[in-house]
């Protein structure tokens, strides 16, 4: 079981991180476009150098149209597609100053009970990102720029949160399992306790 979750976590998560790689490319042109299409406008280059000026000026160079629309959607489905590893490894930043003075039984439990919190808000935020998918796609919102439907965002990113909460299920369950037992890892799941 530990195998199958942890192969659709690790999934979802190299799937969030091209998104994000496409992403940061989309930014790194769109912001080289519209730093020449400034460029090209200014008196100097149209006064010394109008020829390119002119030139880069009918190039059509400029800003990605709706990278921000694109830039917005591509993250909301990245943030998700990362939840589900970070919750396998137990990477949530957590504040350990006072529980690190507590015996190890107490410390089990205390973490498995935050991890039901935690898969508990998982799944709230999936239930209501899934009745937000059938309000945009009901109503047929689009973008303002690129007039892509609003709910292909939200249909990837609950996509994601389904993968996220099934992983935050599992990883309660096996946290509270080490809490009943005292046995398995208090970090990662699946590891064995140091």
């Amino acid at each position: 079981m530990h195998r199958a979750i942890r192969a659709i976590a690790q999934s979802t998560a190299i799937l969030g991180g091209l998104v994000l790689t496409a992403l940061i490319a989309l930014t790194c042109i769109s912001i080289l476009g519209r730093t020449l299409s400034t460029l090209a406008h200014t008196p100097f280059l149209e006064g010394s150098f109008s020829g390119f000026a002119v030139w880069l000026q009918n190039s059509g160079v400029g800003s990605v149209n709706g990278d921000f629309e694109l830039l917005e959607a591509g993250v909301a489905f990245a943030i998700f597609a990362f939840l589900p590893i970070c919750q396998l490894h137990g990477a949530h930043a957590t504040v350990d100053v006072f529980t690190n003075l507590l015996p190890p039984r107490a410390n089990r439990v205390l973490i498995a009970f935050w991890e039901c919190v935690l898969a508990a808000v998982i799944l709230l935020i999936t239930w209501r990102l899934f009745a937000g998918l059938q309000s945009k796609y009901a109503y047929g919102e689009t973008t303002f720029l690129l007039q892509f439907p609003v709910w292909w965002a939200y249909a990837a990113s609950f996509a994601a949160a389904l993968v996220a909460s099934l992983v935050s299920i599992y990883c309660a369950g096996m946290r509270v399992y080490s809490a009943l037992t005292g046995r398995g890892s208090m970090t990662a799941i699946g590891e064995r306790a140091q």
